[in-house]
């Protein structure tokens, strides 16, 4: 019989296993191009040993406080009920503060607009700089950059092509790809650094402090593109919902951290060997593709594959983080609502999300095309991922301070060298604005502008119908005094604000001149938490003899099953004549005098228009659903 200490050591390997194969993809498949792209901003007259020592050091010490303390020790302690990422902390200091802070919910629609901005980078230059690896195997002719590029294509269209079907049937696989992965990261490099182990005077954090002193705008520039070693850090509380701290943490000590450093330190020696060997002909050393030539010219296909199975790995996780995170925003009011599918019926984190897909695909096909080379992408990716923690930080304040309920200075002490060293990096990366930069900030505008006419746009629109409406108490006063024509069955009328009639419910009465035997105003609402026990969700109040005010809670991250949890209530849709749902259809015209920005009310009458269908995304049947329209003027 197995002990329960065996059991519970077993769970966590596999969830390690697990996380090693989804949270660590993004950042293990950053030696492709970081310490390449670190070294070309040096290489304008030759690299130099102690430019080698220089950059690798940074490298090191950015993967020491950035993923190691700030991230694993400190960040991965600061979840919203377990789960973890920008929104969980926005919805977490939400609660702390009471929701009043409008700064809150502009750091968190800042940092999720922002990782749109990385989810259609990292597919992209992770995927091309894999394929670019063929180049580097003898023998290969005929690779030019339109080959390359049709590679790349074939392969990122296969791979979103594929999210309709679901991942839960592959996801397997990731874990052992990627165990694979980081141990032929750790094999070659510590090849390298046996034959050159004068490398490992890089974990001198002096040589990074001498380098940036000494080579001033140069060393700017360097440190932005030395942030590409930690790009993907962000997963690591993004997917601790899913995976829980301790397998997070267990695997990057234990296996991803140790492998990324044996791998730098390898790039970085085999540098210096070729610095030497330059160095005896009289010659300069350039910049070259160093991970896929630290391997022998043998090994050099198999390494292409295993990194071009890598890349689609993490891509794979950046393509169901942006479905997961676009599933929270819209719970949390950022986003309209988009059509949402469940790709497992055993995992419910699996979904799938059509409009989210394509969207991406277009923005990774744009970028491949428009930049054609990794190197020119690589600009382009600091800024999003720096920006996001910039607001990771500041959210991570709130909550030790509010949260917490630590002391506001002692919070700041703790939190302001993290603040400090993320604006460092973040104006390192501004620097590169011009070759590139401005594409996920392009991006992330975009996504702003779409958050705010939505969030405005919402609250308009339940201030106006507010104020145009009728009290709910005076309307059933009214009726309990001339009753209507009564018929059997249960009415549901879906509205915003519990106290006003819904538009739904006037329109019913006026066109039908009929009331259902129970009438139920019901509201739903997104907690600022993930999980809302089913036991927890109905709460009921009961007007009078006809009519009943129902708020159904969820978390962000729960499924929404309206009928399931309005039944959970004995005896509130039983009854002959069965239960109807009526669903206000409101229509945005422009007021004579605008309540909005004429530019808010344009963009917020396109997304109300085409988003969702509200019955599909609160699972009610459609054969049960009925539909009354009204007109709102903004």
């Amino acid at each position: 019989m197995q002990t329960h200490s065996h059991v519970d050591t077993t769970s966590l390997r596999i969830r390690t296993l697990g996380a090693i194969g989804v949270v660590y993809g993004d950042i293990g498949t950053s030696p492709l191009y970081a310490l390449r792209e670190a070294l070309a901003q040096t290489s304008a007259e030759g690299i130099s040993r102690a430019e080698i020592l220089g950059v690798l050091s940074l490298a090191l010490w950015a993967l020491i406080i950035v993923v190691s303390v700030k991230y694993v020790a400190f960040l991965t302690r600061m979840d919203n009920n377990g789960e973890g990422g920008v929104l969980s902390l926005m919805a977490l200091a939400r609660r702390a503060t009471g929701g009043t802070w409008v700064i809150v919910t502009l750091l968190g629609a800042s940092g999720a607009a922002l990782f749109y901005g990385d989810a259609i980078i990292t597919p992209a230059l992770s995927v091309l700089s894999a394929v670019e690896g063929l180049r580097t195997i003898p023998g290969v002719g005929g690779m030019t950059q339109p080959v390359i590029l049709g590679i790349t294509l074939a392969i990122l269209l296969g791979l979103f092509a594929f999210q309709a079907r679901g991942t839960a049937g592959v996801a397997a696989l990731f874990g052992p790809v990627c165990l694979l992965w980081f141990a032929v990261l750790a094999a070659s490099g510590l090849w390298q650094i046996a034959q050159h182990p004068a490398i490992l005077a890089a974990f001198n954090p002096l040589q990074a402090v001498d380098f940036l002193l000494s080579h001033g705008a140069v060393g700017l520039f360097v440190l932005g593109a030395v942030f590409l070693t930690v790009t993907g850090a962000e997963a690591l509380i993004a997917d601790m919902g899913h995976f829980g701290r301790q397998p997070i943490q267990l695997g990057w000590l234990v296996l991803v951290w140790p492998a990324l450093t044996l791998n730098y330190l390898g790039q970085g020696a085999l540098a210096l060997g070729a610095l030497d060997a330059a160095s005896a002909q009289g010659h300069t050393l350039a910049n070259a593709d160093w991970f896929f030539l630290m391997v022998p010219d043998a090994w050099r296909a198999p390494l292409v594959l295993i990194a071009t199975l890598a890349t689609i790995i993490a891509s794979q996780a950046v393509i169901t983080g942006a479905y997961s995170l676009t599933h929270q925003a819209i719970a949390l009011g950022l986003l309209p609502r988009m059509d949402l599918r469940q790709t497992s019926a055993q995992q419910i984190g699996q979904i799938y999300m059509p409009g989210v897909n394509w969207l991406l695909l277009f923005g990774v096909v744009v970028l491949v095309f428009g930049f054609r080379d990794s190197s020119s992408m690589a600009a382009a990716y600091g800024i999003a991922v720096t920006g996001t923690m910039v607001v990771t930080t500041c959210l991570a304040y709130v909550i030790a301070w509010r949260h917490w309920r630590w002391q506001p200075i002692w919070a700041a002490v703790l939190i302001a060298p993290f603040l400090a060293l993320d604006l460092f990096f973040f104006g390192a990366n501004i620097l590169r604005v011009t070759e590139g930069g401005w594409v996920p900030l392009v991006v992330a505008g975009l996504m702003g502008l779409v958050m705010v006419a939505w969030l405005r746009g919402r609250r308009a629109t339940q201030e106006r119908t507010s104020a145009l409406g009728v009290d709910m108490r005076d309307i059933a006063r009214a009726l309990a005094t001339r009753p209507p024509v009564r018929i059997e069955g249960t009415a549901v009328f879906l509205t915003q604000n519990l106290d006003i009639a819904p538009a739904a419910l006037l329109h019913n009465l006026k066109h039908n001149k009929a009331l259902h035997r129970t009438s139920i105003l019901l509201r739903i609402e997104t907690r600022p938490r993930p999980w809302v026990e089913p036991a927890d969700r109905l709460v009921l109040e009961r007007i009078d003899d006809n009519f009943v005010r129902a708020h159904l809670r969820y978390g962000y991250m729960d499924k929404v099953d309206v009928p399931s949890d309005l039944a959970r209530s004995e005896g509130l849709l039983a009854g002959p004549g069965g239960t109807s749902f009526f669903v206000g259809r409101s229509a945005i015209r422009f007021a004579t005098k605008p309540y909005l920005p004429r530019w808010v009310t344009v963009l917020y009458t396109f997304l109300h228009r085409n988003a969702a269908d509200p019955t599909a995304y609160f699972a009610i049947p459609p054969n049960r659903v009925v539909e009354l329209g009204s007109q709102i003027e903004l």
